[in-house]
């Protein structure tokens, strides 16, 4: 990259703060209101739905052509990350739900699997244990 993109690429001087729009501005207030737990179980529900399809369970009468379980292992991996991690901060209300839909993910994995990985193997099985 050159100087002059370099240059380009930031609108402000280094003795000045970059200017905000006021739709970004807006966005910022907006999402500062949203309460963590609000954040956390959404993008957990967006891993969840993403796996799902991946897994083959999409109500589609395509799903079998969506399915592509190397996909859908990094998914499930990601939200048993995310939902391990999360569970103490967010409590049990809202970490049960997500517990549950990760259990039936890891489940439909392992029924997808022409060969089902060795117990403790399997996507997430790192940070959930066994799924049986």
């Amino acid at each position: 990259m050159s100087t002059e993109d370099s240059n380009s690429r930031n609108s402000y001087s280094e003795n000045a703060a970059p200017t905000v729009d006021a739709g970004v501005s807006q966005q910022i207030r907006d999402i500062a209101e949203v309460p963590a737990v609000e954040v956390i179980t959404t993008g957990a529900v967006h891993l969840m739905s993403a796996a799902a399809v991946k897994v083959g369970l999409a109500d589609d009468p395509n799903a079998e052509d969506l399915k592509d379980l190397d996909e859908a292992r990094k998914l499930i991996t990601a939200l048993a990350g995310l939902v391990s991690a999360a569970a103490p901060e967010i409590g049990s209300q809202h970490a049960g739900p997500l517990r549950d839909g990760l259990r039936s993910l890891q489940l439909a994995f392992r029924e997808a699997s022409l060969i089902p990985d060795a117990p403790g193997k399997g996507p997430g099985e790192k940070f959930t244990g066994p799924v049986n």
